[in-house]
C-alpha cells in the first residue's frame, strides 16, 4: 500500500505484520483459547527506494503507541511520522532521507490487543503530561523546566495541539516486569524476521532496546536511546518516588559478566554503591569491581539528552553506568551542540526536525 499524504507525512510503501504472541486458556471453563504477547509492526519503505542497508526501528515510549490519531481532519502518527500540529516528524523525515523505517505499538497497547490476563493497566493523567513534559517551565517541578520553550502552544489541557497529543495516550501495562519480558519476546521474533537494524527508542521504551540487544546482540546494530528509562536502579526521580530497577537498567534478567545474583529476601541481584552530586542528588552504581553488560558490549550506542527534560538531571547517572558496565556510549546533549529549550517529548516538539538531523549524522557513521 502506497501513502501520498497531504499533511507533514511523507510518501512510502506500508506493510504491516505482527510478531511474537502465545496462545493461552480464555479461562471461561470450556477449553478455549485466546492469543497475548503479540505485537502489531508497520513497515515503511521510502517510495523512491532504501539507500542504507539496515532499517531504523522506533519503539515508543509509556503511554504512546504507533497508532494513528484522527485530529485537525486528517489522520496522523503522533509519536514519529507527524506532529500534533501536523509538521513532518522523525520518521518522515528519515524516510524522506532513504532509510526503510519500522514502527509498532507496544505489546498489549493499541493494535497489539491487551487481555486482562497480562494484568493491570495504568494511563497518565493530564496533569502528569502538563508538568513533566508540555507546560513544564509554566510549573517548575524539576530545576531545568524553566528552560523549557520549545512546546507548540501552551501544553495545557484545551489548546488544540496538546489536545491532539493528548488523544492519542493510552493505557500500558502497570507492571514493567511483565511488559518488558513481553516485548523482549516480541522483539527477538521482529529481528529474527527481519534481520539486523538500528533501533531508536524513547524513554520507557529504552529498556526494550537494552533487552532486545541482549537477546539479539548480532542483529542489533546500534541504539539510538532518546532519553532511556532511569536512573539506574530507578524508574524515575523526578517525583521524588523511586521504584526500584532491579538489574539497573530493566527489571528483568538481563546478562551479565559474571552473571547476576538471584535476588532472595530483598536483596538486590547487583550490589550498588551510592553517589552523591555537586547539587545533592544521589544517584546509585555497581561496587566495583562491576559486572559488564556482556551482550552489549559490541553495540554503539547514543544517549540523548535535551536540555529542558526532567532527564537533563539523571541520564548522566544512565551514560555512567552503561560505561562501567563495559558498553561503548557517547552523550549527545542537545544543549550543548546549540539546540535549546527541548523537553522530554522533544519529537514532537517545533524545533524537531534540527534534532533529527543531528541524531541522523551519527546514524550514518555507524553505517
Amino acid at each position: 500500500m502506497s501513502v501520498d499524504s497531504g499533511s507533514g507525512e511523507s510518501s512510502y510503501n506500508r506493510s504491516y505484520f505482527y510478531v511474537g504472541g502465545h496462545y493461552v486458556d480464555d479461562e471461561r471453563g470450556n477449553g478455549q483459547h485466546i492469543m497475548v504477547g503479540q505485537m502489531y509492526v508497520e513497515k515503511l519503505f521510502p517510495l523512491h527506494g532504501a539507500r542504507y542497508p539496515w532499517p531504523l526501528i522506533f519503539v515508543h515510549g509509556g503511554g504512546q503507541t504507533g497508532t494513528v490519531s484522527l485530529n485537525f481532519d486528517y489522520a496522523f502518527d503522533i509519536n514519529f511520522l507527524n506532529t500534533p500540529d501536523g509538521r513532518k516528524g522523525w520518521a518522515s523525515w528519515l524516510l524522506d532521507q532513504g532509510y526503510v523505517v519500522y514502527l509498532l505499538d507496544q505489546t498489549c497497547r493499541g493494535r497489539s490487543s491487551y487481555d486482562a490476563s497480562s494484568g493491570s493497566t495504568l494511563k497518565y493523567p493530564v496533569e502528569l503530561a502538563e508538568t513533566r513534559w508540555t507546560a513544564c517551565a509554566e510549573f517548575a517541578k524539576f530545576p531545568e523546566a524553566s528552560l523549557h520553550t520549545q512546546w507548540p502552544g501552551s501544553g495545557r489541557m484545551g489548546d488544540p495541539i496538546f489536545d491532539a497529543y493528548y488523544a492519542s495516550t493510552v493505557s500500558s501495562l502497570a507492571d514493567y516486569s511483565v511488559e518488558e519480558a513481553l516485548m523482549q519476546k516480541a522483539g527477538s521474533c521482529l529481528l529474527d524476521r527481519i534481520g539486523p537494524a538500528i533501533l531508536i527508542t524513547h524513554s520507557q521504551g529504552g529498556t526494550h532496546g537494552w533487552l532486545w540487544a541482549d537477546a539479539r546482540p548480532e542483529l542489533v546494530k546500534a541504539i539510538v536511546a532518546i532519553e532511556p528509562s532511569g536512573p539506574p536502579f530507578q524508574t524515575t526521580i523526578t517525583s521524588g518516588v523511586s521504584v526500584p530497577k532491579s538489574y539497573g537498567i530493566t527489571d528483568i534478567p538481563i546478562q551479565y559478566d559474571p552473571p547476576a545474583a538471584q535476588p532472595m529476601h530483598g536483596t538486590r541481584p547487583l550490589p550498588t554503591q551510592e553517589h552523591i552530586t555537586a547539587n545533592g542528588r544521589m544517584y546509585m552504581l555497581q561496587e566495583e569491581p562491576a559486572r559488564k553488560l556482556i551482550n552489549l558490549l559490541n553495540i554503539p550506542v547514543l544517549v540523548e539528552t535535551a536540555e529542558a527534560s526532567h532527564h537533563a538531571g539523571y541520564d548522566d547517572f544512565t551514560v555512567q553506568f552503561l560505561r562501567q558496565a563495559g558498553v561503548t556510549v557517547e552523550h549527545l546533549k542537545l544543549g550543548e551542540k546549540g539546540i535549546h529549550g527541548n523537553g522530554h517529548l522533544q519529537f514532537l516538539e517545533s524545533n524537531n526536525l534540527e534534532i533529527i538531523e543531528l541524531l541522523e549524522k551519527w546514524i550514518k557513521e555507524i553505517i
